[in-house]
């Protein structure tokens, strides 16, 4: 069993542990038991009534939050010719249209948040897939990191506004981040309404009854937050 610190049990003193929480309620408390010196990310954590094994219980998608992340999004483009100069232009931080540069992420270096590709670079990039694949990091159509030269502005733009990819892992559960403990509480609303607005609106045509079993707001080391499901349904984004 874990040991948790001072601070820990004093944060989790402030949590009921059977109560399911409103929104806004579990927003002011996980920036209240936010323990960390650094500005924390408040992530959310759904436990779903879907099996991953099932084809038609899959969801994978993808969302703008309106107030972003709170971070700097590194975005690295797989392109050639015409696509790879519209990237530099959009303002990519990393174009790979060479096999220098192939070979040095296939080595291990990453250091880039988000992966998007032009069909055409696509070849390439698969030889890459042990690489990216397991950090979530490989461009993908359903995912929209998949684009043509001419729609690659756009994508890199939402990509650093703050767009979010969520999907079901192994184990039923999805977990995204919706922004930083120095976020207002209307700011992490918004993000916590247009990330549950786009879950359920990815619900997949296999999912019985209850979609969402579980919601757990935490901030990074603080304690969970369990929010109630029911009040998830068309949130407002107001901001």
């Amino acid at each position: 069993m874990t040991k948790h610190g001072k601070k820990y049990r004093a944060a989790l003193a402030k949590v009921d542990l059977e109560k399911e929480y409103s929104v806004r309620e579990a927003i002011a408390l996980a920036k209240e038991t936010s323990i960390t010196r650094f500005d924390a990310t408040v992530e959310v954590h759904m436990r779903t009534a879907l099996d991953p094994r099932q084809a038609d219980q899959q969801v994978r998608d993808v969302v703008v939050l309106p107030h972003g992340l709170g971070k700097t999004i590194r975005v690295l483009v797989f392109a050639q010719g015409e696509g790879a100069a519209a990237a530099r232009s959009a303002g990519a931080d990393m174009v790979a249209d060479d096999d220098e540069t192939l070979k040095k992420i296939e080595g291990g270096m990453l250091d880039f948040d988000v992966a998007i590709a032009t069909p055409d670079a696509m070849g390439r990039v698969g030889r890459l897939g042990r690489v990216l694949g397991p950090r979530g990091l490989m461009p993908n159509p359903k995912a929209g990191t998949v684009v043509s030269a001419d729609d690659l502005p756009r994508a890199i733009k939402e990509a650093k506004a703050g767009r979010v990819e969520f999907r079901l892992d192994k184990t039923a559960n999805i977990h995204v981040s919706v922004g930083k403990v120095s976020f207002s509480e209307d700011q992490l609303m918004d993000n916590f309404a247009a990330l549950m607005n786009a879950v359920h609106k990815a619900r997949p045509a296999g999912a019985k009854g209850d979609y969402i079993k579980r919601i757990t707001l935490t901030t990074t080391m603080g304690p969970g937050i369990k929010v109630n499901p029911a009040e998830t349904h068309k949130l407002e984004v107001t901001g």
